[in-house]
This record gives C-alpha cells, structure tokens and sequence, in this order.
C-alpha cells in the first residue's frame, strides 16, 4: 500500500488541500489497492486555513514511512520554514521519494533549493513572483503541471487534480486513473506538461451527443466516420463540429485520434498483444500508423510506452 503525506500548515489554501485528499485521502473499496493517506503538519497548535476554516491535522517531526509527499500550498512571500520540514523533506528528496506541490506549493520545494536547474511552475497569479525570488529556477508558463522524476509541480488550483490523477495513473494504470477522473467529473481532455500521460475520460452527460461519444469509445477498432457520429448525435455536421470545438477544443477527427491513443496506451500496458495488435484494436490501420500518431503526440514509441509503463500482473 502505497503511503501520502499531505502538508498543511497555518493559513493554508483550503481548496488545494481538498484536492489532495479527493485524490488520495478517500476510500475507494471498488479498488484492490489504493493508497493510505493522512494530512500532516510539523507546526503545533492550532490551525486555520483560507477563510477561517478550522483544521485538524496529525503532528509529525519527520516524514518516514511515507512514499509520497504532496504539498498543496505554501505562502509566496518568503515564509520561515521550520527547522523539522526543511530537514525531513530534504531527507524525502534525498531518498528519492515522490514529492508533489500544487498551485503556491512549489514556493517551497524552491525555496529549499530543490527545484534549482529544474522546470517548475505554479498558478500564472504568481509567475513573476516566483521568476523573481528564484531565477535558477528553469520557470514554464502555460502548462497545466511538470512531472519529472521523482517531483512534480503544478500550476494554480484545479490542475492539481490534472496532476494528481496522472500520479493515479503511473501508480495504478490508465483504468483506475480514468475511473477516478470520471468521479471527479474532469473535462474530457486538458493539455499540460507532460500531456503524453495523461488521461481523456469521456465527459459524462445525459444527452444525444454524449451517447454518440459513448459509442465511439465502444466500437474504436473499427471505421468510424464523423458523418455517421454527428447523425448518431441528431446534429448536422456544421453544429456538431461547433460543439466539439466549444467541449474539447478539438476536431472530431483528433478526439477520435486521441480516444484510440488512450485505447492504445492501455493495452500496451497491460501487454495485450504486439504492437501490430495493438494498433488494430484501437482502430490504427498498420502499427505504422500507430507509431506516427505515438510520436507525434507522447514523443515517445510504443515499445518505450510499453517498456516504461507495463504493469505487472
């Protein structure tokens, strides 16, 4: 079982804090593994986050026997950290166990000096601040989050989730993560950093046009037109090519596209069949084909996707 450390502190950002422990705190028995979650601080006495928002939170003077550190937040301005948090999240990085920030909370992976000579980013409110306070700081506008190795940052408020659920994703694989995402009702498809991993669960609603997206996800490996999909969702084609764009930002060519590289992603995980296979399944004409749209999307093969993500049976 997988062991989270969520940070808190006095004054923290409530909505971050939320978004980790919708992420990791909740129970999910539908799942056979799942993680052990607890939100920590190293302050003692009380604590209040935004608003005034009482918060009740284990002590701790280290972080050993946790896998995953996610902070959500920290103050922009400088703030003092304390002897214990500094010394034990370096002993964290040095360990090379998994750190996460949300929004404000790479301020504080930067202020130790752990982000130096690395990308980073945090909520566009606070880019100039943070380029500012910390020029060897590599800083990336414009991206949802940045994940690499062992630390991973992300930019303001609900790209945490977007961050978060790829996580669930390398640990748990693209069923579980795309699962989860359905409950935390995601948009279908959000680009960022490291976009290539990241998961497009098909948007939920109660309606003619979801229903025809629904059956496009079922039937994947076979020829599909975007005429015969704008009839199934009792649209010309002029408007549901106008509600395409207005959900996803996308044509309907390139969300199908998409849908087949989550469909291809998912069973080159889970080994199901050569990369020839694989590519007929999701609806790829040849493996070349298959290849093209891997690169051109994830910048990666599909035998490195396979060799980097399989997941043990």
């Amino acid at each position: 079982m997988k062991k989270v450390a969520v940070l808190t502190y006095n004054g923290a950002a409530l909505f971050e804090l939320g978004c980790a422990v919708e992420l990791f705190g909740l129970p999910r028995p539908e799942f056979d593994h799942w993680y052990q979650c607890q939100v920590i601080t190293f302050e003692q006495g009380p604590l209040v986050s935004t608003a005034g928002v009482g918060l009740s939170a284990t002590v701790v003077d280290s972080l050993n026997g946790f896998d995953t550190l996610v902070i959500p937040s920290w103050p922009t301005q400088g703030a003092d950290i304390p002897p214990a948090l500094s010394s034990a999240i370096q002993s964290f990085y040095d360990n090379k166990q998994r750190i996460l920030s949300f929004c404000s909370g790479s301020f504080l992976l930067a202020q130790l000096g752990l982000l130096n000579g690395k990308q980073a980013t945090t909520h566009w409110r606070y880019a100039q601040t943070f380029k500012t306070r910390f020029p060897q700081v590599q800083f990336v506008d414009n991206v949802l989050y940045l994940l690499q190795g062992n630390l991973g940052c992300s930019a303001g408020s609900a790209a945490a989730l977007d961050l978060g659920i790829e996580v669930i994703r390398q640990d748990y694989g693209s069923d579980i993560a795309n699962a989860v995402a359905r409950r935390l009702v995601l948009s279908a498809h959000r680009q960022g950093g490291q976009s290539q991993f990241a998961d497009a669960p098909v948007m939920q609603a109660n309606s003619r046009f979801s229903t025809a997206l629904d059956w496009a996800v079922q039937h994947l490996s076979e020829s599909i037109d975007i005429d015969q999909l704008a009839n199934k969702a009792n649209m010309s084609r002029r408007t549901f090519d106008r509600k395409f764009r207005a959900n996803f930002n996308l044509s309907p060519k390139a969300w199908l596209t998409e849908q087949r590289i989550q469909l291809a992603k998912s069973l080159l995980e889970q080994a199901q069949g050569s990369v020839d296979e694989v590519a007929l399944k999701a609806g790829f004409d040849h493996a070349g084909t298959l290849r093209h749209h891997f690169r051109k999307a994830l910048g990666v093969s599909p035998t490195h996707y396979r060799q980097q993500f399989l997941r043990s049976k």
